[in-house]
């Protein structure tokens, strides 16, 4: 599914702009304008999809005409949300994974009763950030 929202943009002094949309309680930021864009849509989507599994109502789209940034620097502008592409971004779905660790490690880490699926996603998730 496919979504356009307004939200309003708002440059910082260090060029990054910072986002705020109009019809959620939400806000972002990006390091630049294309990245505000990127950060604005993914947000969005996320709030999106927390609304729809609660199985609550979406607002309706603000018109963008009616929407006033706070601050003169600001700007609005709609921003895109391709559901379908930024949903597996957001989903915890379980996906099986087969790999190979040597049988020492195997062992020492059954013997401490090592959870392996919860040690391989808090090292990729630790591996991810760095």
């Amino acid at each position: 599914m496919k979504y356009v929202y307004p939200a309003c943009f708002y440059p910082e002094e260090d060029g990054r702009f910072s986002v705020v949309f109009a019809d959620f309680d939400l806000a972002t930021f990006g390091d630049d304008l294309p990245d505000a864009l990127y950060m604005a849509a993914d947000a969005a989507a996320g709030r999106i999809l927390a609304i729809l599994e609660d199985g609550e109502k979406l607002p309706e789209p603000s018109q963008a005409n009616k929407v006033k940034p706070e601050d003169p620097q600001g700007f609005v502008s709609l921003v895109y949300i391709d559901l379908d592409n930024l949903k597996s971004f957001h989903e915890e779905t379980p996906v099986k994974k087969t790999l190979t660790i040597p049988s020492w490690l195997n062992k020492a880490a059954e013997k401490k009763n090592i959870n392996f699926s919860a040690a391989l996603k808090d090292a990729l998730i630790k591996r991810i950030a760095q």
